[in-house]
């Protein structure tokens, strides 16, 4: 839900050339109309730009569409495998292609893997964004397609996953990429680059927190993760220009009972193509994962057997088939007794 303050150096990012420019038109704009300002200024905040194109992993042309609806809004989904379910997350101005290389890994551990654009990013359309309407998303991906073992969340995605979770969705177990620790504490370095004055930027919050349904202050994750009884895993690179190496040591210490992984030389997206990130994710994610009874493959919870076994049982054993080969010629008794 942000975009992040502007980082010191010799070039200026786009961002920070857009916003330099808006800023002749906000600071005369916030002295004569600040809620006007504040108005605007809350939806060029919540609007994700076009994420940049990178590499794609081979397998994901292969995953299957699928068809989720947030507050209305049509969200772009695919699914690999038919195990139990791990969902990937990306981050603010991210896209689900860039968790690619989770995706073999986690199939090849027997599980399932979804991954979704956010509303407001990639294929699912243009429009404001924020982290409760990532958890949002999150909680239609269970309704869609039944319980997730875990999630692997990027950056905002992070923090949008651990909202889910605060709010009572199920999501087994958490991996948090370079989370984002305090979005809202975005906001204000936002607003002085567009020359808001503080009435401005507070019509900005009040804009939000009335549409979002929810109070900036609701939004801290350290806070929020301190509330959970999942298993949470933390990875952040100590090079990471965008959301601070500080952000994922404040998460992993409020997190009870927390794994801590740091990287060095990754920064904030490349993280995500590590294959000793991947692998420690995946570990984390299979750890004291229930396997099916026969064949070994995960398998959810309160099922002793995997789909394929479990048919394959109904189907083939006379010991656990439920239907009584008597009951079907009619010796009912004989197959009672």
């Amino acid at each position: 839900m942000a975009q992040s303050a502007p980082v010191p150096g010799k070039h200026k990012s786009t961002i920070d050339r857009t916003l330099d420019r808006l800023r002749t038109i906000f600071r005369p704009l916030a002295r004569v109309s600040p809620r006007l300002a504040g108005r605007v200024a809350e939806r060029l905040f919540f609007t994700p730009g076009r994420p940049k194109s990178g590499p794609v992993d081979p397998v994901w042309p292969t995953g299957r569409p699928l068809a989720i609806r947030v507050a209305g809004r049509r969200v772009a989904a695919w699914q690999w495998g038919r195990g139990p379910v791990v969902l990937l997350l990306h981050g603010w101005n991210g896209r689900a292609a860039q968790l690619g290389a989770f995706v073999t890994p986690l199939l090849e551990r027997g599980f399932s893997v979804v991954a979704l654009d956010a509303p407001g990013h990639g294929a699912s359309g243009r429009g404001r964004s924020s982290a409760p309407q990532f958890a949002a998303a999150v909680q239609a991906v269970i309704t869609a397609t039944g319980p997730v073992i875990g999630i692997v969340a990027h950056s905002l995605g992070a923090a949008g996953a651990t909202l889910a979770a605060a709010d009572g969705t199920a999501v087994g177990r958490l991996v948090l990429v370079a989370p984002a620790a305090d979005p809202p504490s975005w906001i204000p370095p936002f607003a002085a680059r567009l020359g808001l004055t503080p009435a401005a930027t507070d019509h900005l919050r009040g804009v939000s927190e009335r549409r979002l349904g929810r109070s900036w202050d609701d939004l801290h994750v350290p806070t929020l993760v301190g509330r959970l009884q999942s298993p949470v895993l933390v990875i952040h690179d100590r090079d990471d220009r965008e959301v601070a190496w500080s952000d994922g040591a404040a998460v992993a210490a409020a997190a009870p009972g927390s794994e801590f992984l740091t990287t060095t030389g990754l920064g904030h997206v490349r993280l995500l193509r590590e294959p000793m990130v991947v692998a420690a994710a995946v570990e984390f994610l299979a750890r004291d994962t229930h396997r099916c009874a026969g064949c070994g493959t995960p398998t959810q919870p309160h099922r002793p057997h995997c789909r394929r076994c479990s048919l394959e049982l109904d189907l083939f054993d006379p010991a656990t088939r439920w239907i009584d080969s008597r009951l079907v010629s009619g010796d009912v008794q004989g197959a009672l007794r």
